[in-house]
């Protein structure tokens, strides 16, 4: 049994070096498609962990005109202390309203050069008791005097959700036609080994060894350029976790603050990715056999 260990694993090894420029393209691919792959579930798991967090406390704002009187604001805020469908309301008078522009947009001080507190309406952030009373309430108060908008989270969301299922769908196609280009990377390297070694695997059939006796070394030499190509891609999918997601995203202060990804999540695709790079080695190296052993 070691013996033929030891066969299996020299075999494969030699193979790898005398075509070392067509292993490490092979590899390069399989690391590029899986990476980017692993990219695309990092990026799904962070919007949705936004969006629930925000979902999480439905909630709507109440943004009054810049000239609204203090009794229009008065009759807003009395209103909703009085709305049995309301949880909880916080209102946000100009002056809070301006600060709060200058934390999100500290990195962009420019936008607010010429602006002040009484550029800013004032507002009400309102929690209602369930979420499915929330376009009731925005309907409620959307026509009230002095009442500019009612915003929804779903209203601030939609754009972001848009964007990143068109950027998902771009880089899915992106990352499927990397996969098969590693594919047919591997399926060539095989063919290519098999056949300048044709001579060599006739012999060897020829003293009674078996399609899977042949076989193997090369199945082995596609298995080892998908696991290392799907290694260096679940390196690059934590680098991008932590370098990205948690240090661009995660420690600013602004409407990205409530996005994150859980080291779980990381487990979870990196899993996915060495699963995927084993079965395209194994893949692409039974499928460029099939042209000189049969299955």
């Amino acid at each position: 049994m070691l013996t033929r260990f030891g066969y299996f694993l020299r075999e494969t090894l030699i193979s790898l070096r005398r075509n070392l420029l067509m292993t490490i393209a092979g590899i390069m691919t399989v690391t590029v498609s899986l990476a980017l792959f692993g990219g695309i579930q990092l990026l799904s798991k962070w919007v949705d962990h936004g969006t629930e967090v925000i979902k999480g406390g439905v909630r709507l704002e109440i943004f009054m005109n810049v000239n609204a009187t203090e009794t229009q604001i008065g009759d807003v805020r009395t209103a909703l202390e009085s709305d049995q469908r309301v949880k909880t309301t916080k209102y946000i008078d100009k002056a809070a309203a301006y600060e709060e522009a200058k934390r999100i947009f500290a990195k962009d001080p420019d936008l607010l050069r010429n602006t002040d507190a009484n550029t800013f309406p004032a507002s009400f952030r309102v929690a209602p008791r369930k979420a499915e009373l929330t376009e009731a309430v925005k309907r409620s108060f959307q026509n009230y005097p002095g009442v500019d908008e009612v915003s929804l989270p779903s209203d601030a969301l939609r754009g972001l959700l848009d964007a990143t299922n068109i950027v998902t769908w771009i880089f899915r196609i992106l990352a499927i036609v990397l996969l098969a280009s590693s594919l047919f990377l591997i399926v060539n390297t095989i063919r290519l080994v098999t056949f300048a070694r044709r001579r060599e695997i006739e012999v060897m059939k020829l003293v009674g060894a078996s399609n899977w006796f042949v076989r193997i070394p090369f199945m082995a030499e596609g298995l080892v350029q998908g696991i290392i190509g799907a290694a260096i891609a679940v390196f690059g999918v934590w680098a991008v976790k932590v370098f990205v997601f948690d240090d661009q995203f995660q420690s600013s202060k602004g409407f990205f603050a409530r996005f994150f990804v859980t080291g779980g999540d990381v487990v979870g695709i990196a899993v996915f990715v060495l699963i995927l790079g084993v079965v395209i080695g194994i893949a692409g190296s039974t499928i460029g056999l099939r042209r000189f052993l049969r299955v």
